[in-house]
């Protein structure tokens, strides 16, 4: 055993120092982070003999003695000050606070594919990463993948542990990569799916956004006309006696909203009620399949996320095979790159006709989800060289994939656009042909007799 000096950030935002007997690093880190504990630094001191030890040197052994020692954060505090910057002290109390972005991720991710590139080994390219590294948290976690690296594990498998930093898919590539031995090229492809998935995201938010505030602007204007300004035009023809009355749809439509403040609940109790049945079937393993199966049916977005997800296991497998793996073997590695339970089962039973003698494709050519186009050259690669087909069906699911998503940047701003228009026909109708009424003077005609 030996004893590691470590430096830990508290919830509280207070970095504490001590000192713990362990038989790893790894095995450090995973006590400091089930006390709720942030590692920033961990240093092996001195290797724990069976001579005895001097007095004036502390050895806690159990992480219980440690949390009693935080009380003396104090004391580390007051050590701290005389020793750190203002610079120090300042980014430190921010500590605290500060969250892990896709931004960080996508540089370490460029960084260490760089890195590989330059054949650095894992070990190496991790603490070159983690020494450049400002944001304390993802730091912390970094040193936590090392820990795990330096004591023979596999990255993937820590990463696994911080699934809100890294994304499901993600660390399945980087879990490919490793079983396959290919990791610099697995992580060439997350970064591409960070920047396509941050491209996609960004030309959403364009379309969606301002189209999302001009219809809830839209609809507030909508209520609050026909709840404050149509009472207000029918007392002004009331008060002149006139005999004009508001259009049928905006009388409708007040009445609708009446009704709707007086009974606010039973809407409220409906909507709720199927908002949690919908969430309880969802969690339910056939609701979860059906589910799935309409993300990949649905209209506008559904061919587009098919084709991004079986076109990630395609560039799984070609790395498994590239490594002189079976397509068995592949399809077992590459399972985990989707989520999705119809993406599963289609693999799953992949493996299965492969165990009985049958073609492994078939699943997805019966699924009606892969174009013909797909099946046929994964048919014809099979005949040939399947390794290097697949090299081919990728570059065509790349492009078929940039065709798919500039029709959907073609046709959601006019669905949008659709549905603000709409709206704002119904607006105009309710709301500003009365306004008209009053602005024109008709009404004082009939108040007048004529």
């Amino acid at each position: 055993m030996a004893v590691y000096r470590y430096r830990a950030l508290t919830p509280n935002g207070v970095i504490v120092s001590n000192r713990i007997e362990e038989n790893s690093r790894s095995a450090v880190i995973k006590k400091l982070k089930r006390n709720n504990l942030t590692p920033i630094s961990i240093q092996e001191q001195i290797a724990i003999t069976k001579k005895p030890v001097k007095t004036n040197k502390r050895n806690i052994k159990d992480i219980e003695d440690i949390m009693k020692n935080v009380n003396t954060s104090s004391i580390i505090k007051d050590r701290e000050k005389n020793r750190e910057s203002y610079i120090q002290k300042i980014n430190n109390a921010l500590a605290k606070t500060e969250k892990i972005t896709t931004r960080d991720l996508v540089i370490f991710t460029q960084n260490f594919y760089l890195l590989k590139k330059a054949n650095f080994n894992n070990i190496h390219a991790l603490q070159t990463i983690i020494g450049s590294t400002e944001n304390y948290i993802f730091k912390g976690i970094l040193e936590d993948i090392l820990a795990g690296v330096e004591a023979g594990e596999n990255m993937y498998t820590t990463m696994e542990y911080y699934e809100d930093v890294f994304p499901y898919i993600y660390v399945n590539m980087i879990r490919v990569g490793e079983l396959s031995g290919s990791l610099t090229n697995s992580l060439q492809q997350a970064v591409k799916y960070l920047d396509n998935s941050a491209d996609l995201n960004k030309k959403l938010r364009n379309i969606l956004i301002p189209n999302i505030v001009q219809l809830v602007l839209l609809l507030v204007m909508l209520v609050v006309g026909t709840l404050f300004a149509i009472p207000a035009i029918q007392n002004v023809f009331d008060a002149v006696g006139s005999t004009d009355t508001l259009p049928t749809v905006t009388l409708w439509f007040k009445d609708f909203l009446n009704i709707l403040i007086q009974f606010w609940y039973i809407p409220t109790t409906i909507i709720v009620g199927i908002a949690i049945a919908i969430v309880m079937y969802i969690r339910t393993p056939k609701g979860k399949y059906n589910f799935d199966y309409f993300k990949y049916t649905m209209p506008i977005f559904g061919e587009l996320i098919f084709s991004l997800d079986f076109s990630r296991l395609v560039k799984a497998m070609l790395l498994n095979l590239n490594n002189g793996m079976r397509i068995q073997e592949a399809l077992e590695v590459s399972k985990g790159i989707s989520k999705n339970y119809v993406m599963l089962s289609l693999i799953e039973t992949s493996i299965n006709n492969i165990l009985i003698g049958e073609s492994w494709i078939d699943p997805f050519e019966k699924s009606g989800l892969a174009s013909s186009m797909i099946t046929e050259m994964l048919k014809i690669g099979m005949q040939t060289d399947l390794a290097e087909m697949m090299e081919k069906l990728v570059e065509y699911m790349e492009i078929d994939i940039n065709n798919i998503m500039d029709k959907i940047m073609q046709v959601l701003p006019q669905v949008v656009y659709s549905i603000v228009g709409a709206v704002l026909i119904f607006f105009v109708l309710v709301v500003l042909v009365p306004c008209l009424q009053v602005y024109m003077g008709t009404f004082l005609f009939s108040a007048a007799g004529y």
